[in-house]
């Protein structure tokens, strides 16, 4: 259940258009009064996600998905309900104020808040360290000479992890820290998991710290830069995935660069942290770096939110220039436009500006090439173009990533261009794109079919919740109700005929709900934070109903379903008791009772306005 109050639900939904939050993830196409696209939920060829502005809400009439906007958000980025509402909240600006409603979700929070209040003060020792040991001396000249102050230092939280282990234990334990959340946070480790007595070790040991932060500014995790070359050990280390952190859906300065590349209208991805840090501290405020890994389809769906182009910054090696490549093909198909710095062999951002300046960086900027430009220059200055094997090893390779564009005027422009260079027919490079997608499609369905227990990020997929089964007039009924205050007062006014007939009806305790707790249907926000107090199987039954059409005449409506309703609980009590009265061995009695009670339904029956057969 919810952990955050009611009102502050409501508020948060008050601020928001749904539109706008689906619209940040994929295009979406106006039909009618509503918008459609094609659900991201399950595999479809003709759109079925259908949203509804009026009401704010979602429906899929293929898989049945429906919800507000913080439903969507909870399942498309696979958060916690608390989660998805701070992120509404940060994005309209609406503070948050948690509550606790559920122990068991109130005690996972709890977890996820005490292991940011960890990174937050670990990260706070770390930086004194930094500035004022002694023994960190070295971390503070290697920061000088990559051009840090104590400002730069301050302002991104720069820290030291002491080489002595003990020496950060001893803080975590006079800080009331235990060893078990040390290891959740990832920053330390059991040295023999099956004997707690033999101590922790720390994972980072004389490094540079730089804290790692989720888009709405919580410290997450760390990540640590070599201080001392040891080929045993990356030059950067990060934190394991952990409850709060997971590298693949987190991007390096993106709290801090989101506002800026909105308003620069691109992100500048570089391949380290220093180089994002140097280019924000120089005036290019909208540089992020993910975190030692490529670009992962999570990561498009973060920048998509604040931009629909990169601009990528890659060391000039083979190395970065795949690592471009992999970045492409995750982003391209997210909708996000793509451009490419050449560097300068040997040179990185933090290198280039500093010796040749940040308006040289701007240049390069300005320059960057279209992805496939880049490419064809950079296969030119290593292959002959005009080598058949070559030619064709290169088209087949760029037929797939034009396959990846989602914009199919660009994709038209592309194929000339490329074929053009190459010197090839655009049929030819059609046929190769052909190929290719039936080559991806065979693919995708046999990882399909490796994964079915996965969700659609590729996590473990949580079990299907299954809806409350709602008797069909109950469903007419609850819709009335959360879409019309009319209608709620109305069947309140019937509820005493109701109320027996409603509890021997398939979901009737839910219309009894509704009409005890009275949520304003004359505001959207106000029925999503009703519906998201709920069990979430009473949700998303009650969601379901939100995709019914409301009629004009809604009392003719309430009291014609009042009828099948109350018709439908006599017709089957009549039914039972003519069955009790064909078994053998009834006394007079017995008999004599059963009969007074069906002449007593007959009549009632008879007084109804209709009687419905069911």
């Amino acid at each position: 259940m919810a952990m955050i109050p009611e009102e502050t639900i409501k508020a948060v939904l008050d601020s928001t258009d749904i539109v706008d939050v689906i619209g940040s993830y994929f295009p979406l196409k106006r039909a009618g009064s509503a918008f459609v696209c094609n659900c991201p939920f399950h595999n479809e060829k003709t759109p079925s996600f259908n949203i509804n502005p009026a009401k704010q809400f979602f429906h899929c009439f293929g898989c049945g998905e429906s919800g507000d906007a913080i439903s969507f958000v909870k399942k498309y980025e696979n958060l916690p309900f608390i989660d998805a509402v701070k992120k509404l909240a940060d994005r309209a600006g609406v503070p948050i104020i948690e509550a606790a409603y559920d122990p068991q979700a109130e005690k996972r929070q709890r977890s996820r808040s005490k292991l940011i209040q960890l990174h937050n003060e670990a990260a706070a020792f770390m930086h004194q360290m930094l500035r004022k040991s002694p023994q960190a001396a070295h971390a503070r000249e290697y920061l000088k000479n990559r051009g840090f102050n104590a400002e730069m230092a301050e302002r991104w939280l720069i820290g030291w992890m002491p080489d002595n282990p003990e020496l950060f234990l001893q803080w975590a334990r006079n800080n009331g820290y235990k060893g078990r959340e040390l290891c959740q946070a990832g920053i330390a480790g059991q040295r023999d998991p099956n004997n707690p007595k033999a101590g922790l070790w720390v994972r980072f040991s004389n490094r540079l710290m730089f804290p790692i932060h989720n888009d709405y500014g919580d410290i997450i995790a760390f990540s640590g830069r070599q201080l001392i070359i040891d080929k045993n050990s990356g030059k950067y280390i990060n934190s394991p995935q952990t409850q709060i952190f997971d590298k693949s859906r987190t991007l390096f300065g993106l709290d801090k660069a989101r506002k800026h590349m909105t308003k620069a209208k691109f992100a500048l991805i570089c391949e380290g942290q220093i180089d994002a840090i140097v280019c924000y501290e120089q005036g290019i405020k909208n540089a992020i770096a993910p975190l030692g890994t490529a670009c992962t389809e999570h990561h498009a769906r973060l920048l998509k939110r604040y931009t629909s182009e990169a601009i990528l910054c890659y060391d000039a090696d083979n190395a970065g220039y795949k690592a471009m490549g992999k970045a492409f093909d995750h982003l391209a198909p997210a909708g996000i436009h793509i451009r490419c710095i050449n560097m300068p062999k040997g040179e990185d951002p933090d290198s280039f500006i500093q010796k040749n300046g940040v308006e040289a960086f701007q240049n390069l900027l300005q320059n960057a090439k279209e992805y496939f430009e880049f490419k064809l220059d950079h296969e030119a200055s290593e292959t002959n173009l005009n080598d058949i094997r070559e030619k064709t090893r290169i088209s087949n390779e760029l037929a797939i990533k034009i396959n990846l564009l989602s914009n199919k005027i660009a994709q038209e422009t592309i194929i000339n261009q490329v074929a053009a260079r190459l010197g090839i027919g655009t049929q030819d490079l059609r046929e190769a794109m052909k190929k290719a997608s039936y080559d991806q499609k065979r693919q995708r369905n046999y990882e399909k079919s490796n994964n079915n227990n996965l969700d659609h990020h590729g996590a473990p997929a949580e079990p299907r919740i299954t809806p409350t089964t709602l008797d069909s007039s109950v469903s007419v009924l609850c819709s009335l109700s959360l879409s019309s205050n009319e209608a709620q007062e109305i069947l309140r006014e019937q509820l005493e005929s109701l109320l027996i007939p409603l509890q021997q009806t398939t979901g009737g305790h839910l219309l009894t709900t509704i009409l005890a707790r009275n949520p304003d249907a004359s505001t959207n926000s106000s029925i999503m934070a009703y519906l998201n107090t709920l069990e979430p199987a009473d949700t998303l039954a009650l969601q379901q109903t939100l995709s019914f059409r409301t009629p004009e005449n809604i009392e003719k409506a309430v009291m014609d379903t009042t009828n099948m309703i109350i018709n439908s609980h006599y017709q089957r009590e009549e039914a039972s008791i003519r069955a009790a009265l064909s078994q053998p061995g009834l006394n007079t009695e017995q008999i004599t009772h059963l009969m007074e009670r069906t002449k007593e339904l007959q009549n009632i029956l008879k007084n109804l306005t209709n009687r419905y057969i069911r």
